[in-house]
């Protein structure tokens, strides 16, 4: 669905990503692991439309990507909500249709993220958590076919990350989406991924690839997800900075 094909990014005389080559499947949880400072970003960034790659060309359905379109959804790392506007009215934000309509779609993803009760709440008022399930209620609200999130779990607590990471998945079940999620945590992009790509540091290549088959329920001490995380880190250099 998503070609990749020898892409590579310079800003000025830095080489930022060199000579990416991959294909993202419809349906597909699809994961970039990556030090800090590696591209991560800009790959989706570039997949969004957001950037263009010195070499290369992205694609989607066989089309070359030259600016954002609404068949992408980008959940920012930052949240990026409008402060004066309540959680309705951010998620409202950027719908067609006349009040009525927007409001009432907005209102439904509202819900499919468990925030019903806060519609008419600022986000200054919002925990961390609550405030990126609004950027993810609203990226869904467009209804696009691909999802890009930027580390959207990076700020974080550990316990509300992992918390966020189960309602994503349960979220996501309800609608067909490909997902390509941005992480530097290895546990993050197991517990979530259908196939992982790690990249180097600068410039960046593609150094390994795997694609994860977890029999069961997805837990931090499921026997699969213990091996693919084993299996990973053992592979990564101690100098990635890639984080457990």
């Amino acid at each position: 669905m998503i070609k990749i094909e020898k892409v590579s990014k310079d800003f000025e005389k830095l080489k930022v990503l060199d000579k990416i080559d991959v294909e993202i499947k419809k349906g597909e949880f699809f994961v970039i692991l990556g030090p800090s400072g590696c591209g991560k970003t800009t790959l989706l960034s570039m997949i969004a439309g957001f950037e263009k790659p010195t070499e290369g060309k992205i694609k989607i359905r066989d089309k070359e990507i030259n600016k954002p379109g609404r068949d992408r959804g980008f959940v920012f790392q930052d949240y990026a909500l409008f402060p004066w506007k309540t959680v309705l009215g951010n998620v409202m934000a950027g719908l067609k249709g006349n009040k009525k309509e927007k409001e009432e779609k907005a209102m439904y993803y509202i819900e499919k993220v468990g925030l019903k009760e806060f519609a008419n709440t600022y986000p200054h008022k919002l925990s961390g958590g609550m405030k990126q399930r609004v950027s993810l209620a609203r990226a869904l609200a467009y209804e696009p076919e691909i999802l890009l999130m930027d580390e959207p779990f990076g700020a974080l607590d550990a316990q509300t990350r992992k918390l966020m990471q189960q309602e994503l998945l349960n979220i996501l079940k309800d609608f067909d989406k490909t997902i390509v999620f941005v992480t530097h945590s290895v546990i993050e992009a197991v517990y979530l991924a259908d196939r992982v790509i790690v990249l180097s540091n600068r410039p960046s290549k593609i150094i390994y690839e795997e694609e994860i088959k977890i029999r069961g329920h997805r837990d931090y001490l499921n026997e699969d997800f213990l091996h693919y995380r084993e299996r990973i880190l053992h592979f990564l250099d101690t100098q990635t900075g890639i984080q457990e």
